[in-house]
């Protein structure tokens, strides 16, 4: 009769299994909480929320920043206007641009009415400006 003389062989090898399930499980929640965090952060600051077009008078246009310079913009969209062209009922629309080549357009039109096509972001990165809108194109009103 042979019995089994290292009873802890069978322990040893279940311990072994389990060991190698609560890896995979782990290394499983791992790749998951990755894949997460990288759609939040995808949605939040890359995903264009909405996208179009505004019309008004670039008031405002500038380069700031004290580590990262980012360029700044702002519009003055008015909806009523005297008999002086001067906006009466007005709303500012602030903006960022990416583009360097159009943030030196946009710097030789202050004061001019202009259409801006932008793209809304869900959030801003401070390398790309303050405003969660981003102009990408731009037409003047003559």
């Amino acid at each position: 009769m042979k019995t089994n003389l290292n009873p802890t062989s069978t322990k040893d090898s279940k311990w072994s299994g389990a060991k190698r399930k609560i890896k995979k499980i782990f290394l499983l929640l791992i790749i998951l909480i990755v894949i997460t965090i990288g759609s939040v952060i995808y949605v939040k600051y890359y995903f264009t929320y909405s996208d179009g077009y505004r019309a008004g008078l670039l008031q405002k246009f500038s380069h700031k920043g004290s580590i990262f310079k980012t360029y700044e913009g702002e519009m003055v969209l008015s909806s009523v206007t005297s008999n002086t062209n001067v906006a009466l009922a007005s709303e500012k629309f602030n903006f960022s641009v990416t583009n360097k080549k159009l943030a030196l357009q946009l710097d030789t039109i202050q004061g001019r009415m202009v259409i801006v096509h932008y793209q809304q972001k869900n959030g801003a990165l401070f390398w790309r400006g303050d405003s969660e809108y981003l102009v990408d194109s731009l037409k003047r009103i003559k």
